[in-house]
């Protein structure tokens, strides 16, 4: 079966509601049940993304709900939760984020990536646009159409992810590795708490020397891991 005609089975069940994203590597369609009311989001990708079959089933908070990873003959079609919230960049578009706030968020992201990583996936596009908050605070990393799953034999063969997040090893230095993400997240949280990338301002402060630790040239310098940059963000101010 190929995605067009999978995705006329689909219209059987489901109407479009909005088409989110039409981009070379993928659609992305929020739908709605018919009869149920419920919303869903749909991805379609020419080339399948193994991270998606990896996710399946998989529960976490921090992380969308993916119900099914379907191959077809010129691609492949995810099914997802549809989070009805926020990016972090529309969020933003009021406003900067206050340290502690920016830290509630990129504790679940840390946690995210946690869960990524333990399963041998690099994210490998962390950046406000692909960070979620729903309307009842709970914060969710989205999208992961260019993460890519490591190996001892495997390598990067295309340059991916955004200008200005994207880590050295991205542009072809270095094989990336967890410390990819944990570069991005220190971009990630310059952004949040400045508007600006460190490049032109960096954060003040304990943030800063976050940041700093985050995106050093080379990876050894960085924090080895998500949960060892989560440790440094609640290190001066612990949750209660």
């Amino acid at each position: 079966m190929t995605r067009g005609e999978y995705w006329e089975h689909v219209l059987n069940t489901y109407r479009l509601v909005s088409v989110l994203s039409d981009k070379n590597d993928g659609t992305v369609y929020r739908l709605r049940h018919k009869e149920k009311a419920q919303d869903i989001i749909l991805r379609s990708f020419a080339k399948p993304v193994p991270a998606y079959d990896v996710l399946c089933g998989i529960v976490c908070e921090a992380l969308p709900r993916v119900y099914d990873a379907v191959t077809l003959e010129d691609g492949q079609m995810v099914w997802e939760e549809w989070i009805d919230g926020l990016t972090v960049a529309e969020v933003m578009e009021t406003g900067k984020y206050r340290y502690r706030g920016a830290r509630r968020v990129l504790t679940a992201v840390c946690h995210a990536l946690t869960v990524l990583h333990e399963r041998g996936i690099i994210h490998r596009d962390v950046k406000p646009e692909n960070v979620m908050v729903d309307k009842h605070g709970r914060v969710v990393l989205i999208d992961l159409n260019v993460s890519r799953q490591v190996s001892a034999a495997s390598r990067d063969t295309v340059i991916m992810g955004t200008v200005g997040y994207a880590s050295p090893e991205q542009l072809g230095l270095a094989q990336s590795d967890a410390r990819t993400d944990v570069y991005a997240v220190g971009i990630l949280l310059n952004v949040m708490v400045t508007g600006k990338h460190p490049g032109e301002q960096l954060a003040k402060g304990y943030a800063g020397r976050i940041v700093k630790k985050c995106t050093q040239l080379s990876p050894d310098d960085r924090y080895p891991t998500a949960a060892a940059l989560c440790r440094a963000l609640h290190s001066i101010f612990p949750v209660y």
